[in-house]
């Protein structure tokens, strides 16, 4: 008699549904290779907690909102020969999250910035922590939209408590009032608790200009970001280069620097 249809209902109220879909096939394998029942039991166990990270994983990885799949195995290291890679490798580990410790990635366009953040977000994730991945436009955004229904706050609270926050092009637009006070609560919140990434293609010198309303703004929410954070400085030629035919005429060749602090 097969006792599965007996067992759906049981593992159904016991929320162990997904033993399911691998019990038959782990019910023929015990069979053939003669296991134990504790065996058995075990591999079904197996099963089912590596369906429930997997489900965990994408879930993470829904809510992370990444613009596409860019992982540090699809990076070009080549293309920025002098980058640091031990540095990159060790901020991979996620060791700056549990120091809640910033991480800021600048340079020219199509160096890398974005890809490389994504990357490091998609470390995160899967070592389980949560993350969301957004410009800095649609973050303050978002705050004035919540600020216009009332829901400021609970937003507020909602990004504060994001273990990884990845600001991306940030200073691609000034902040206007009220979007520079935004930001700052964002990052004072955010201060010593979590771990924010941020990339710009402004100079770490020229951040002071995103805020071209209140100075006095800029430096207390800069000094935040800058405490204790790790600098990669990407200089060298664009990702979205055209692509260039035989006939064309190459200029000479700018010089990839990068230099990581």
């Amino acid at each position: 008699m097969n006792p599965i249809p007996a067992l759906t209902p049981h593992l159904k109220q016991l929320r162990l549904s997904g033993i399911l879909d691998s019990l038959e096939a782990r019910n023929r394998q015990a069979i053939d290779s003669k296991l134990a029942y504790t065996e058995f039991l075990a591999l079904l166990i197996e099963d089912e907690i590596a369906r429930r990270e997997q489900k965990k994983y994408s879930t993470r990885l829904r809510r992370a909102a990444f613009r596409t799949t860019k992982t540090l195995d699809a990076f070009d290291f080549n293309q920025l020969p002098n980058l640091n890679r031990a540095l990159v490798h060790e901020l991979a580990t996620g060791r700056y999250i549990s120091e809640c410790a910033p991480v800021l990635i600048v340079g020219p366009c199509g160096t890398g910035k974005s890809h490389l953040a994504q990357a490091l977000g998609h470390c995160a994730v899967r070592q389980g922590q949560d993350v969301l991945f957004t410009t800095c436009a649609n973050l303050v955004a978002s705050l004035h939209a919540a600020r216009a229904v009332g829901a400021y706050d609970r937003r507020l609270a909602t990004l504060a408590r994001v273990p990884l926050l990845i600001i991306d092009d940030f200073g691609l637009k000034p902040l206007r009032p009220p979007a520079d006070e935004d930001l700052h609560e964002l990052i004072a919140e955010r201060y010593e608790k979590t771990a924010t990434i941020v990339t710009s293609n402004l100079d770490l010198p020229e951040w002071d200009q995103a805020f071209p309303a209140n100075r006095l703004l800029a430096s207390a929410t800069l000094d935040r970001l800058r405490h204790n954070a790790y600098c990669l400085v990407l200089d060298g030629k664009s990702y979205r280069s055209p692509r260039l035919g035989p006939t064309t005429t190459l200029g000479k060749e700018q010089k990839n620097d990068v230099k990581d602090s």
